[in-house]
């Protein structure tokens, strides 16, 4: 499979100013848990490496809890342009390349949360640095177990060290950093680094379902944490994607009710990410409204 370059997301929004010191004034302590991350050897992570250059996006649509965000017109919003793309090679049985969307905050389209003080976390409820904002929702964990595929072994091996950074839209549809009503939060983006087992594992909000795509979390995945501060360092970019019996007793609890309407309206046939395929993106969920959620996805790169 290929990126696809089309994304019904849009807002608006300004680029928030930086603070502190950034990622690589955090590095000194992180980087003393950090585990070496290998690619079938130095060979298969320079070819990785190699492989992830910078293309352009097309977007069009929109975004939020009514299907356009604040202040949206024709053609989009400033700060919602085209993120980068990639001409990642996906060999068989690895997880999709998709599109990073208009909204990534990656510096694929100016706004760069990654080489801000306070991205590498667990919790991505609440904005940090000059943000103070807390995302409500229904409560969600979603662990990602990143798996190297590229040797021998076919069960794959877990990538010990990598890095990866996930962020989605919030329970009205708005992205942080790029939304008029919440350009200067940055809450419900984050980035851990892989265990031993090779997964991160992060505590949310179950995200909308927003015109014209159907409820989905973007990851971008690292070589390391040192390496997870520029989105030219990226080996894979895809896109989660929930059930839809999940999504429905979701979207019927309070501050979902836009996702009823546009939920109707989408499936994952006619989604213009996952319609040409998603088993290797949907998650498997347990859980309850109640209790909240907890979503599991294997990546293999």
């Amino acid at each position: 499979m290929t990126s696809r370059d089309q994304s019904p997301e849009e807002h608006a929004g300004q680029r928030p100013e930086a603070h502190d010191l950034g990622l690589s004034h955090d590095l000194p302590t992180l980087l003393s848990r950090r585990r070496a991350f290998g690619l079938a050897g130095a060979a298969g992570l320079a070819a990785a490496l190699a492989a992830c250059s910078s293309a352009s996006d097309s977007s069009t649509g929109s975004a939020g809890s009514t299907g356009a965000g604040p202040g949206a017109g024709p053609g989009g919003p400033p700060g919602g342009g085209p993120g980068g793309g990639s001409n990642v090679q996906v060999g068989d049985g690895e997880i999709p390349e998709e599109t990073n969307g208009p909204y990534p905050a990656d510096g694929t389209n100016g706004a760069n949360v990654l080489t801000e003080s306070g991205i590498v976390r667990a919790d991505l409820r609440s904005s940090f640095g000059d943000g103070s904002a807390v995302a409500g929702g229904v409560p969600l964990t979603f662990a990602l177990t990143v798996v190297d595929v590229s040797g021998s072994d076919d069960a794959g091996k877990p990538a010990a060290g990598a890095a990866v950074y996930a962020w989605h839209c919030d329970r009205e549809g708005r992205y942080s950093m790029y939304d008029d009503q919440i350009s200067g939060e940055n809450y419900l983006r984050g980035v851990q680094e892989a265990d031993a087992n090779g997964t991160v594992t992060f505590t949310s909000i179950f995200p909308a379902c927003y015109s014209g795509r159907w409820p989905h979390i973007h990851f971008e995945v690292y070589p390391s944490l040192a390496d997870a501060t520029s989105a030219s360092n990226r080996m894979r970019t895809s896109q989660l994607a929930f059930p839809e019996d999940v999504c429905r007793q979701v979207y019927a609890s309070d501050g979902y009710q836009a996702s009823v309407a546009n939920l109707a309206k989408v499936s994952l046939d006619s989604d213009n990410v996952f319609s040409d395929g998603y088993s290797l993106q949907m998650a498997k969920l347990s859980g309850s409204v109640d209790q909240g959620y907890r979503a599991t996805l294997r990546v293999p790169i």
